[in-house]
């Protein structure tokens, strides 16, 4: 099948969700899709049952859930039958192949790859900011790329009360976003490093182990942006309802295991104060204040790992815009739960309450 299909409109389409409705996970034994299964045990999730698809080179695999090894099948054409919300995270190719299927069986796809996410037909949803738009879906509902996600979490109470005039951002992002593999080529290479071994990279283009480089994304000539930055860009406008928003960006990947980590810096149409943004902040759902000036402690990786909240904090004027409109942040969260898992568990619990 070709790479350009369309989202599909069945009819009828299932606008409320069982209370216990039956789940699939399409590509559950990758990074994203372990940590599915953890998040819906973790939070309790009311599951009718739950079948876990991945490639036929993983069928047979068994996985833990609540106490019991579920078997891991081979995805095809009849995977979806009787199936209610199908959370995909296997890349875009396997969206675009198999996303009208899971459709047209009845089932609600939620989608972490980017194959649909600038589909205007298609909902990009991070509940704790736009969840209100999750109501248009057409059966489909893109899960936003891992920088959007987390950076939204924190500029959208800001935005609510002060609509932003210019985000400039820097990111530093870890292993985790580029899945794995990348995560083990990181253990492999440090430990080479510290044995004075040679380590030639396999998954990334340049050495990892104590050092930091450009997003592997593909560099677009034109603009000399890499395709996460553009993503970025893009993603993050459309979530926050802000079309002409400028964004200046640059993603680095750093040799962390897993949580990204960015410096923001927000100018907004009147002049915000530190400690108003600090209120509004500490008062947002799915944010932690991290914001320790005399402890010099604020987000780190580290300590996002593994958490659902988004860390926040480092909130100060920014010294070059005298005016007073500008703040800079530096934000942490878990690539691999806000920044994909738990943003798709947490849209799912929204469809049920649809």
């Amino acid at each position: 099948m070709p790479d350009t299909i369309a989202p599909p409109a069945p009819a009828p389409l299932r606008q409320v969700v069982a209370a216990s409705p039956n789940i699939a996970i399409v590509g559950a034994t990758g990074a994203v899709g372990i940590e599915l299964l953890r998040c819906l045990e973790a939070r309790g999730f009311p599951l009718g049952r739950l079948r876990l698809l991945a490639s036929p080179r993983s069928a047979g695999r068994t996985l833990p859930f609540r106490g019991e090894e579920l078997p891991v099948e081979a995805l095809g054409e009849e995977s979806f039958a009787g199936i209610d919300i199908a959370l995909f995270s296997a890349g875009s190719g396997v969206s675009k192949r198999h996303a009208a299927a899971a459709v047209a069986a009845g089932a609600v796809v939620v989608d972490n790859s980017s194959a649909f996410r600038m589909d205007p037909d298609v909902p990009l949803v991070v509940p704790e900011v736009n969840g209100d738009t999750l109501a248009s879906h057409r059966g489909i509902v893109a899960n936003p790329n891992c920088v959007a996600a987390i950076a939204t979490v924190a500029l959208a109470p800001l935005h609510r009360a002060h609509p932003i005039r210019r985000l400039t951002a820097a990111t530093y992002q870890a292993a985790s976003g580029a899945g794995a593999a990348a995560m083990e080529e990181l253990r492999e290479s440090t430990a080479a490093y510290l044995r004075g071994e040679d380590y030639a990279p396999r998954v990334l283009p340049h050495p990892y182990a104590f050092n930091l480089f450009s997003h592997n994304a593909e560099m677009d000539p034109e603009s000399g942006h890499n395709g996460e930055e553009l993503k970025v860009v893009a993603e993050t406008r459309r979530i926050l309802d802000a079309a002409a928003l400028p964004i200046g960006i640059t993603c680095i990947r750093v040799p962390v295991l897993r949580a990204h980590a960015m410096a923001l810096t927000v100018e907004f149409d009147a002049v915000v104060s530190p400690a108003e943004a600090r209120a509004l902040l500490a008062a947002a759902p799915g944010l932690r204040l991290v914001d320790d000036l005399a402890a010099n402690h604020f987000p780190m990786p580290s300590e996002a790992s593994g958490q659902d909240d988004v860390l926040v904090g480092r909130v100060r004027r920014d010294l070059g815009d005298p005016s007073g409109r500008t703040l800079a942040l530096f934000v942490a969260g878990d690539q691999l739960l806000k920044g994909a898992a738990l943003n798709a568990v947490q849209i799912a619990e929204l469809l049920l309450r649809r």
